[in-house]
């Protein structure tokens, strides 16, 4: 077992690349309730899990351009936004994704002078996902592009969830696709692993596919295009489930 730092992350929030904007990332959970089922009959508690949660809360320092933490963080906006950690930009390295809604932006200015910010963000509908980077940290693509590959070690049934992060777009078109292969050779796109058609950025967008879904062993993103286009730049993750019955 390889242990690695922190070293290196990066974290998106709505379509915006803020990494150089926070200072750190406090907490990321996934909590689940826990319901009581005990009879009278039984010594002790028994349990069942109850509804899935999750958290990422993050301490931002204050950037007030453009695109930047203050203007995206401080409108507070009402609607849900996705934020994704990158544990790493490399190729298949784990990643949290959580839709969600941004509570706060809490202002603090310290005796050194130094002025940052604490922002959480909690789920709505869907739990914390940790899946796997579909591209090695941001990528961009100045032309339809089919991916490299990451393997996933095997064949599952399983269904899976899928997350993307567009920073920036320019052109007519893109739409991108998640696409299986059993050899790593043959690739075809998984059905119901497409996301809607890009035509502006920044931009966000989460899927899912039936937990009885196959996703096969190699799992890879293109991109391509009917009008053209110029430039993309985006993130994909995904969470193929791994036992049966999961349900984000």
């Amino acid at each position: 077992m390889t242990k690695t730092t922190g070293l290196g992350d990066e974290l998106l929030v709505g379509g915006y690349q803020l990494s150089g904007d926070i200072q750190q990332v406090g907490n990321i959970s996934s909590p689940m309730a826990t319901l009581d089922m005990t009879g009278i009959n039984k010594p002790a508690y028994e349990r069942v899990i109850g509804l899935r949660d999750g958290a990422i809360e993050m301490t931002t320092f204050f950037n007030p351009a453009s695109g930047q933490a203050h203007p995206v963080l401080s409108s507070l906006p009402t609607a849900d936004v996705q934020v994704m950690y990158l544990r790493g930009t490399t190729l298949g390295n784990p990643s949290a994704c959580l839709v969600s809604k941004q509570i706060n932006y809490d202002g603090s200015r310290a005796a050194d002078g130094s002025f940052t910010f604490g922002v959480s963000a909690q789920a709505n509908g869907f739990g914390l996902e940790w899946g796997q980077q579909l591209t090695a940290g941001l990528r961009t693509d100045t032309a339809a592009t089919n991916g490299t590959s990451i393997d996933t070690a095997a064949s599952a049934s399983f269904g899976a969830q899928a997350y993307l992060q567009v920073t920036s777009f320019t052109g007519t078109d893109c739409t991108i696709t998640i696409e299986d292969s059993a050899n790593n050779s043959t690739f075809a796109p998984v059905t119901g692993m497409a996301f809607s058609e890009i035509n502006l950025g920044p931009t966000t967008e989460r899927i899912s596919i039936a937990n009885t879904a196959t996703v096969r062993r190699y799992v890879r993103v293109a991109t391509s295009t009917t009008g053209g286009f110029s430039s993309i730049s985006f993130v994909v993750v995904i969470n193929k489930n791994a036992v049966a019955g999961v349900k984000f």
